[in-house]
């Protein structure tokens, strides 16, 4: 059956990354679509229905990251009269961010994606700094960038804005939208392929859900004004919501995040900086820091202005964070090859004493 044909196709299904997929007798497939602190929202093919997660994915695994999470294609079960996400297929893609307010735990923000779709608003919401983040985040997803600027027809600052916008964006796409224009938003559209999932990340009010029904052809979510204090949204998106759309592609919506705190996983050469690293390969020492070494084509490219400041700032605040939740991941996962082996070690013991007995 080719993919086009395959009755779970209208939701992003691509036999391309399952070629040999058999499930056992009695299971079905489905893509998580919605999560809930209750379970899942899980869809079919031809319905939606609520799942619960077998307990292995969801208090036996070690990284939360590897729970269920929307865009997963989830392989249901059937237990009476509740259904049970029993397994999950292999990702080809996952955006993950480390949890809020946690030092360690990782979150899934969406899974078996495509592209991601970087919202920025044209206003208070404007920052390239935070833009960088997003970039880097996206380094160790999987799926390709880009920056879509919303609200283009409130900017009076929109060449200024889009300068700077392309400056940190380095190869990245960058589209100016104005989000409740169809025809605006057409480059997007045509972005989006058949068969192809994207997800939508931003700040709250940024236009993730405007840009989202515009996509749809109709309003579906919900929006809301912005405070006028500070410009940001009252997060109309409260759940994390999977959407097929008219083209074949599908589309993930996501509450504005508050918080966005790297893995450990990016990659700095991947996330944009272009710039310094054409500089970088000026340099020379290979493995310059770009801090006070000799011949140091990024710090010269500084003094002489050809350098934002602010960038290589970024640059260096970036790298250092990846490298610090890096090291925190090699220690938690040497942590837990010592407690298994601990843990090997005792029932070992309990069994020699047993014998024993």
């Amino acid at each position: 059956m080719s993919t086009a044909d395959h009755p779970l196709a209208a939701i992003g299904f691509r036999a391309e990354h399952w070629p040999d997929l058999a499930l056992p007798a009695g299971r079905r497939l489905g893509r998580i679509v919605e999560q809930h602190r209750s379970g899942y929202l899980v869809h079919d093919g031809e319905a939606v229905v609520a799942a619960k997660p077998v307990p292995k994915l969801r208090h036996r695994v070690e990284d939360a990251s590897h729970r269920p999470a929307v865009g997963d294609w989830a392989v249901l079960l059937r237990q009476g009269d509740e259904w049970l996400v029993e397994d999950l297929l292999p990702r080809f893609s996952a955006l993950t961010r480390g949890a809020a307010g946690e030092k360690r735990a990782r979150q899934a923000i969406a899974t078996n994606i495509d592209h991601i779709l970087i919202v920025c608003g044209l206003d208070r919401d404007f920052n390239p700094r935070r833009i960088e983040r997003y970039l880097a985040l996206a380094s160790a997803s999987g799926a390709k960038p880009t920056l879509v600027l919303t609200k283009l027809d409130k900017d009076p600052e929109l060449d200024s804005h889009l300068e700077q916008a392309r400056a940190v964006a380095g190869s990245t796409a960058v589209h100016a939208v104005n989000a409740k224009d169809p025809a605006s938003c057409a480059p997007l559209v045509a972005l989006l392929e058949s068969g192809q999932t994207a997800v939508l990340v931003g700040s709250s009010g940024a236009g993730k859900s405007t840009l989202t029904n515009t996509l749809l052809g109709g309003e579906i979510q919900a929006t809301g004004a912005l405070r006028e204090r500070d410009g940001r949204g009252r997060h109309t998106t409260v759940a994390r919501t999977l959407l097929p759309l008219p083209g074949g592609a599908c589309l993930i919506d996501t509450p504005g995040l508050r918080e966005i705190k790297l893995t450990g996983d990016e990659q700095l050469e991947e996330a944009g900086f272009d710039d310094i690293d054409a500089l970088a390969a000026e340099c020379r020492f290979r493995d310059c820091r770009h801090e006070k070494e000799p011949g140091c084509a990024v710090r010269t490219a500084l003094e002489s202005g050809k350098l934002d400041p602010a960038r290589l700032a970024s640059w260096h605040k970036l790298g250092r964070e990846i490298g610090q939740a890096g090291g925190e991941g090699l220690a938690r996962r040497a942590h837990k090859r010592e407690s298994d082996a601990g843990a090997r070690g005792l029932r070992k013991r309990r069994g020699e004493t047993q014998g024993r007995l």
